[in-house]
């Protein structure tokens, strides 16, 4: 009953400014000026590499997702340092994980956490503006999404005339939620598995160092997307993870895993992976000390007494979010997931 009392607080406190935040993703979408980003991010120059950064932090696509996306406007003429820029703030950001860092933690690393996302793809995208000049093969085409089988990308399809609103919502409650649900439920139950097990001093006898370079250890190779990585840190802070550690977890977790950074090197070669990978880690390694001085000198984090306050029982709306977004995200797994496996077993079955 732990387990499942822990679940349903990370649920409670989430549903409402999650279900905000994915509409608020369709608004981003519905609205965003594709030709122009295309235009915004050609060539070789710092002013892209900027407007690719500042592009990137609140579109709602994740690590995996991104990849056909930033192919597509690489081959419209983005630069390797631009197309770099664009593949790490975002997935390291996004209206959606920035409502959720919100309810879940509080304002200030809500804040923090876009703005670390800009700083790390500026460098990356500086870094590779003055070394890398690789030029990707014409041959080669842009990977599918490893996500979901629904396309969450630039290269939206034609679409019937009908309100924009509701567009935008389609794309919030159902593109989207349906290509982050798996992840969103791994996120949420291995964070109330963490809240469950693990001692509430655990990290506080390994010091804030260790801590931080453990998380940069194990966070490079694995993936996780910004979304669900917020639970999973709110759990961690709670076992004496400092704020500056957990947000290694929320920069690196997102933006690099092993599978993507075999895929990226065709498209920007492997020194620009390379420079990618060292300069996430590295600035998520700088950010973690300043944002622990941070909270050491001007903010307070108690997640104790947030999470205390839905202990028992919370508000009818609070509830009423929680099932709907259960509800979504159940039914995001059964359409990405299963579905397509019975289809599978179906058709063998009757060959």
């Amino acid at each position: 009953m732990g387990f499942i009392h822990s679940l349903w607080n990370y649920i409670l406190v989430s549903a409402p400014y999650l279900l905000f935040g994915l509409l608020l993703a369709g608004f981003v979408m519905e609205f965003m000026p594709i030709e122009k980003i295309k235009k915004w991010l050609g060539g070789k120059s710092f002013m892209s590499v900027v407007r690719a950064a500042l592009i990137g932090v609140p579109l709602p696509l994740c690590s995996c997702s991104v990849i056909p996306t930033a192919v597509t406007l690489r081959k419209s003429g983005a630069s390797n340092a631009s197309t770099s820029a664009f593949l790490i703030s975002t997935p390291e950001s996004g209206v959606d994980s920035i409502s959720l860092t919100y309810a879940l933690i509080d304002l200030p690393m809500a804040i923090i956490r876009p703005v670390a996302a800009f700083l790390s793809a500026m460098v990356a995208g500086f870094f590779n503006l003055k070394f890398n000049h690789y030029e990707a093969p014409v041959e080669a085409a842009a990977p599918k999404s490893c996500c979901s089988k629904t396309k969450v990308s630039l290269e939206q399809p034609e679409v019937k005339k009908q309100n924009r609103l509701i567009r935008a919502a389609k794309f919030g409650y159902g593109s989207l939620l349906n290509d982050i649900a798996l992840w969103l439920a791994i996120g949420m139950l291995g964070g109330a598995l963490i809240d469950f097990v693990v001692p509430d001093d655990f990290f506080l006898q390994y010091g804030s160092n260790i801590g931080r370079y453990l998380i940069l250890l194990v966070g490079i190779p694995l993936y996780v997307c910004a979304t669900a990585s917020t639970p999973i840190a709110v759990s961690l802070i709670l076992k004496g993870l400092s704020p500056g550690a957990a947000l290694i977890l929320l920069l690196v977790g997102p933006a690099t895993n092993i599978s993507n950074i075999a895929v990226l090197q065709k498209y920007i070669g492997k020194k620009g992976v390379i420079i990618n990978v060292l300069s996430i880690g590295g600035v998520a390694l700088i950010l973690s000390y300043v944002t622990d001085w941070m909270y050491g000198n001007w903010f307070t984090l108690n997640l104790s007494e947030k999470f205390a306050m839905h202990d028992h029982t919370g508000a009818w709306w609070e509830i009423a979010c929680g099932v709907i977004l259960s509800v979504l995200i159940i039914k995001g797994i059964y359409l990405e997931e299963v579905k397509p496996r019975l289809s599978k077993s179906s058709g063998h079955t009757h060959g």
